[in-house]
């Protein structure tokens, strides 16, 4: 946020004109808030962002071309200071995980109720995670403090494409050899990437590398 800008600078990305109409209504409650812009597709939202100051941007999970996870990470890289609410249907935890893996600080359910939304507004705009009433009892403090900014090194943002192709092998049971295989590397190669996992992650071993990509969503107990 801006140290000079009065309100607080919103930008709606969704892809349902109806959807923007709610929020910009549900926002407009609150004179601290100001709706600076809307897009309904990822390359109106990227072609946007240079041309406002923005806060907070509301991120629908399913826009069209790219979805608002992805998008989320590719914000993140390039406007690291900007916040991000993810607003989807998906009442998932896994799809929850994914999002604040992304950066997302928070994650939204549709059927939320408008103060609900204003609540966790203010709540990123202060400078903390927010996480829908209905998905948060299933969503254990330690596992949302992985993805804080105190614990950068818990997030999976800082994973290279091949080591989350690892991390996804590791879980579902593959050795070295295996893995190598697979991605066509050498064993050698493929233990560097896992030390490399688990020094980023804070983890011990590869048990613990399996426990926290089933915890976080990236594989079930049943795969």
């Amino acid at each position: 946020m801006t140290e000079r800008a009065q309100t607080y600078r919103i930008m709606l990305a969704d892809d349902h004109e109806l959807i923007r109409h709610g929020l910009r209504n549900i926002i407009s409650k609150s004179d601290k808030l100001e709706v600076v812009g809307e897009v309904s597709t990822s390359d109106e939202l990227m072609e946007k962002l240079p041309e406002v100051v923005v806060d907070l941007l509301v991120l629908d999970i399913s826009m069209p071309e790219v979805n608002g996870i992805e998008l989320t990470e590719i914000v993140k890289k390039r406007y690291p200071a900007l916040k991000i609410l993810i607003l989807t249907m998906h009442q998932n935890v896994r799809f929850l995980c994914r999002a604040l893996a992304a950066g997302a600080d928070a994650y939204m359910v549709k059927t939320d109720c408008g103060q609900e939304i204003l609540s966790a507004i203010e709540k990123i705009r202060e400078g903390g995670t927010y996480i829908s009433s209905s998905l948060d009892a299933e969503f254990s403090e330690d596992v949302l403090q992985s993805f804080s900014k105190r614990s950068p090194a818990q997030s999976f943002r800082n994973l290279t494409k091949r080591e989350r192709q690892v991390l996804a092998l590791v879980a579902a049971g593959k050795t070295s050899k295996q893995m190598a295989v697979d991605l066509g590397l050498s064993p050698r190669t493929v233990d560097h990437h896992r030390a490399s996992l688990l020094r980023k992650l804070g983890l011990k071993n590869s048990v613990d590398l399996v426990n926290f990509a089933i915890r976080n969503g990236y594989v079930t107990l049943e795969q």
